[in-house]
């Protein structure tokens, strides 16, 4: 984490708002996933997410940070269970979000097309390049058009032999509305199955946007 206190956040800079951040905003999200493994059947599920911005609290380097409380259920007609508390951070150059203990730098500030940034700066995984795509585009999830968007790609690695991406969409006014992560390794143990994209492991993992507002 940065050592320094930063300014306050003014929301009137441009792109800022693609990030909201007030304690009680809440997004759920319609969550596709699917696991691969070697000699057995691909494990779908489909369940919802519920995120929640908690409230505020002060780290260790004085910054303003906020606990992202995460519920979980297998549909609609069930009950969310608490599954994890995350954290989410936005300075005036970045916004920060810690899942599962990884910090990761989502957007920098101010967004520009093709703005690059390594992504897991404040973490160990290595260095990834990030980059901004789309700024102010419309993009659309099931069925609901988002006017203005940006998109942030990550790792986009496709051979015939193994797929890795990682993608995330965020509207103006409700921030992320689409997340895609796939990391697949395809069969390459003979030469009649290589480039047949038959999957010998890995997972896909979709996030669409359903409802968002103040709780």
């Amino acid at each position: 984490m940065l050592s320094c206190q930063r300014e306050p956040v003014n929301d009137a800079r441009p792109g800022y708002d693609y990030a909201p951040i007030e304690t009680g905003r809440y997004c759920v999200y319609d969550v596709s996933e699917q696991q691969y493994a070697l000699n057995a059947a691909p494990d779908q599920q489909t369940y919802q997410i519920k995120e929640i911005i908690g409230t505020p609290y002060t780290d260790a380097a004085g910054q303003t940070t906020y606990r992202l409380l995460r519920y979980r259920r297998p549909s609609p007609a069930t009950d969310w269970q608490l599954d994890s508390i995350w954290a989410v951070q936005r300075t005036n150059t970045e916004l920060r979000r810690t899942e599962n203990g990884q910090p990761f730098v989502l957007v920098l500030f101010p967004v520009r097309d093709r703005l690059q940034w390594n992504g897991n700066r404040y973490n160990a995984l290595g260095e990834e390049t990030y980059e901004l795509r789309n700024v102010g585009q419309p993009y659309r999830v099931s069925d609901t058009t988002f006017n203005q968007t940006l998109t942030v790609l990550g790792q986009n690695d496709s051979t015939l032999v193994s797929q890795t991406r990682r993608l995330t969409v965020f509207a103006r006014q409700v921030g992320i509305v689409y997340r895609e992560r796939v990391q697949l390794q395809y069969c390459s143990s003979t030469p009649t199955c290589v480039g047949t994209n038959q999957i010998d492991y890995g997972f896909r993992q979709v996030y669409r946007l359903r409802q968002y507002g103040p709780n």
